[in-house]
């Protein structure tokens, strides 16, 4: 399997190579690599700056929409205000125009006085603090050289960053974790303090040297004491966030994790020591001597260099990249293996193991799962409601974008359309009684299980494709009804049976999975809280949330990618060919985690480039089908117009054509839903229309369907362009020649729409919003040779659709 590197995104800046005090436990000077010693004690104004350059040139080359930068150590404050000063500027003027930088320091805190805090102010710094809790808990690591305690200070420093001046510099707490502590003192000692966050991080250990576990405390003491601390921590409200605990709550649901010990993301972070020397994350210096090492420096080599570099890569591969045990284990997918550092063992595999605190997150993750039995495996969604388009939500949808809300708003719409299609196929058939009773006890028991089951794209197009040629049609699949209806049940956690159809093999649940079961005709499942049994031919097949992917339990698999929006990769749901292209089948592990990757960086670029689109993608677009490609030519990609929710999309080569698809294809499932409630032309409408962009005739709502998508396209190329600002490369004059192009296109086809006579008046309305967003984009220069080929492409589709219609050419053409 090949991957491609995924960007750095987080930087770990060394500014200071020592410490004034003398924890125990930590992992640069107490355990064994030794590099330190041979380091410069501060990073030179050569190696910031350097540092910043290579930061800036990753960002402009990946077209980032922020970086995160740590100022570390050692004790990073030992540099000096006038250094960390510089360093910020350093950094904030080697980042492209656009690119936002997320500047923090991460400090034990002794050090801490008004001056930093005055200089962070002003260089946009956040602070961390190291601490483990009440004196006593803090005092039995955190001590300096001469056993001094440095409680004290720290809490100094902590009130000094909780004053109205500087409160807002204030990041969280970090608390390395003993199990000989009080769980409940270092919680509330913590707590106490109002940090925004706190970190609870389990000491660096590996298989050559375990941690610690105290006689009398069992098997998994670093399970039961963070379990004590969670029981606390919920019992009092939750008062703060802690970044372990939500990333386990998320991670469960599919989504995203918070920190890289946990979960399967990819890791997209590098530190850069005082030398300028190019690292692996600091917690390998844990293994043995030199394990972060990779042979390169800023000053020879570009950070895509280190990308590529082997031990970034296995820490870039998921599930592909951990060992036998854990891709068989039931929660890999929110234990991911642990933190890379701790499933190191000298015998020769090397990191190929578990986390050598497997029990202990095994314990922890299912402990915390089993509390909240509900939340597991199933994304929750919100309750209907009937909305009616406000003026300014249609003209906010005309210019081609659409806010979260406004998005929403059509969903709530769809979902009520959604349910009168799934009544109408049910509506006095006998076959279907018993899914229908289901339906209707679910509809007051639990109303948003059942809402989050019809609210599955393909739940639609099924009761669209069986209603279709009149209300009493023959083909009616009302097995498909009875799978909504249990899955609807399974989401509640309702004890109940059903009959449920074998279809080649299989029982299928929309929008969370099938189950491969012997046999053919009907299966009877049996759901409850914790999961459900399915009963056909063979052996009955028991399946719980944490029943792992690769038997007879095929999930519907979830991607989550940064700033919370979370995507199903649909291979499972029978009805979800429902595009113009062939579907593929189960995704392998291979092209699951190849679509990860370039979901991730696609999703970067429309927050990036389409900032008016990419909340309203957030909000609503929640599944992607995967297409083959087969022997088409060029990209693929359809939107269903029975399928609001859903793209069908084969997935490209490059991640700024799967940015470009889904923003492309999402406009289409936008109208369609507007196109449901409101009337925007005449649809007695019959002619056939030049759209500038194909060769063939298409009908007025092709048309507006075609140029209300290619506002996204366009903008998309504007962005591209703006981009390459002065560039004389290939890629920038692809770049303007697609921007002369689309622009133009759409344009003209805004024209032919009005001038069509056709259009009710909101439609012109909606016309004049659609002009508005695309005629500025005119006066973006692309050069000439841009514009003749752009002039060109539009003559050529032209002559062949006159050639098509039968039209004469006009004179001079």
């Amino acid at each position: 399997m090949t991957l491609t590197p995924v960007p750095f995104r987080q930087f770990v800046l060394k500014v200071h190579s020592r410490c004034d005090l003398a924890c125990d436990h930590c992992y640069v000077y107490e355990h064994a690599d030794t590099s330190w010693r041979g380091r410069p004690r501060h990073a030179s104004d050569e190696v910031l700056a350097k540092a910043a350059e290579r930061i800036g040139e990753h960002a402009r080359t990946h077209r980032l929409p922020a970086v995160h930068v740590v100022l570390h150590g050692g004790e990073p404050l030992l540099a000096g205000p006038a250094r960390l000063r510089r360093a910020a500027e350093l950094l904030r003027g080697a980042l492209p125009e656009g690119c936002d930088l997320d500047l923090r320091i991460h400090t034990n805190g002794v050090l801490l006085s008004r001056e930093f805090c005055q200089v962070f102010d002003r260089a946009g710094i956040k602070v961390g603090i190291s601490l483990d809790g009440d004196k006593v808990s803090n005092d039995r690591h955190r001590r300096f050289a001469d056993g001094r305690s440095s409680h004290a200070k720290v809490l100094a420093a902590v009130a000094l960053l909780r004053e109205g001046e500087f409160r807002h510099l204030y990041a969280g707490l970090l608390c390395t974790i003993d199990v000989e502590n009080d769980p409940a003192a270092v919680l509330d000692a913590l707590v106490a303090l109002e940090p925004p966050r706190i970190d609870f991080l389990l000491p660096h250990a590996t298989w050559d040297a375990p941690p610690k576990r105290p006689p009398g405390m069992g098997r998994t003491p670093y399970a039961d004491w963070l379990m004590a601390v969670y029981d606390r921590w919920t019992a009092a409200g939750r008062p703060v966030p802690v970044r372990i605990f939500e990333s386990i709550h998320r991670t469960l649901r599919g989504r995203s994790s918070l920190t890289e010990s946990l979960g399967l993301d990819p890791a997209d972070l590098v530190v850069i020591e005082t030398d300028g020397e190019l690292e692996q994350a600091d917690s390998l210096k844990t293994a043995y001597d030199g394990a972060p090492a990779t042979g390169f420096d800023i000053f020879a080599h570009s950070l895509d260099e280190v990308a590529r570099h082997p031990g970034m890569m296995e820490r870039q591969s998921g599930l592909a990249g951990l060992s036998t045990e854990c891709r068989a284990c039931p929660v890999v997918r929110s234990c991911g293996g642990g933190l890379y550092a701790h499933r190191y063992r000298s015998d020769g595999s090397g990191f190929a193991n578990p986390s050598v605190f497997c029990g202990d997150l095994m314990k922890l993750i299912t402990t915390i799962r089993d509390q909240a039995p509900a939340a597991t495996g199933i994304p929750e969604q919100s309750g209907p409601v009937e909305p009616v388009l406000t003026e300014a939500q249609l003209d906010e949808l005309a210019l081609g974008h659409g806010s979260g809300e406004t998005v929403r708003a059509l969903a709530a719409a769809q979902l009520g359309l959604t349910r009168r299609l799934v009544a109408a196929v049910a509506a006095g058939r006998p076959a279907g009684a018993e899914a229908w009773r289901l339906l209707t006890e679910l509809d007051t028991k639990a109303p948003r299980a059942l809402d989050a089951a019809l609210a599955h794209p393909y739940v639609r197009a099924w009761a669209a494709r069986c209603l279709q040629g009149g209300a009493e049609p023959p083909g009616a699949d009302l097995g498909t009804l009875a799978e909504i209806a249990a899955a609807a049940g399974l989401r509640a956690g309702l004890d109940f049976e059903l009959a449920l159809p074998v279809r080649r093999g299989a029982v299928h649940l929309p929008g969370l999975g099938l189950v491969r079961v012997a046999g053919a005709g009907t299966a009877r499942l049996v759901g409850d809280a914790e999961g459900f049994t399915v009963r056909a031919d063979g052996p009955a097949v028991r399946i719980g949330w944490d029943t792992p992917d690769g038997g007879p339990w095929q999930p519907v698999r979830r991607i989550g990618l940064a700033g919370g929006w979370t995507v199903a990769l649909e291979d499972t749901d029978p009805q979800r060919d429902s595009h113009q292209w062939p579907v593929t089948g189960r995704l392998a592990e291979p092209e699951l985690l190849g679509w990860g990757g370039a979901l991730q960086e696609a999703w970067e670029l429309i927050r990036r480039d389409l900032p008016g689109y990419a909340p309203g993608i957030q909000a609503a677009l929640g599944t992607i089908t995967p297409l083959a490609a087969g022997a088409a030519e060029g990209d693929v990609s359809a939107a269903g117009r029975q399928a609001f929710g859903a793209v069908g999309i084969a997935r490209p080569t490059t991640a700024p054509v799967l940015a470009l698809l889904i923003a492309h294809e999402f406009q289409h499932v936008k109208l369609g839903a507007v196109l449901d409630f409101h009337d925007l032309y005449d649809p007695a409408e019959d002619r056939l229309f030049h759209a500038p962009w194909r060769p063939d005739p298409r009908p007025l709502e092709g048309l507006l369907q075609g140029t209300y998508a290619h506002l996204a396209v366009t903008e998309f190329w504007v962005g591209r362009v703006r981009a390459y600002d002065g560039l004389r490369s290939e890629a920038a004059e692809a770049a303007r020649v697609q921007l002369a192009t689309w622009r133009r296109h759409t344009v003209d086809s805004v024209a032919a729409l009005v001038d069509s006579g056709s259009l009710t008046p909101l439609g012109e309305r909606f016309a004049a919003g659609m002009r508005a967003s695309a005629e500025p984009w005119l006066e973006l220069p692309v050069g000439p040779a841009a514009e003749r080929r752009a002039r060109a492409a539009a003559a050529e589709n032209r002559a062949a659709w006159l050639a098509r219609s039968g039209r004469p050419a006009p004179a001079g053409s």
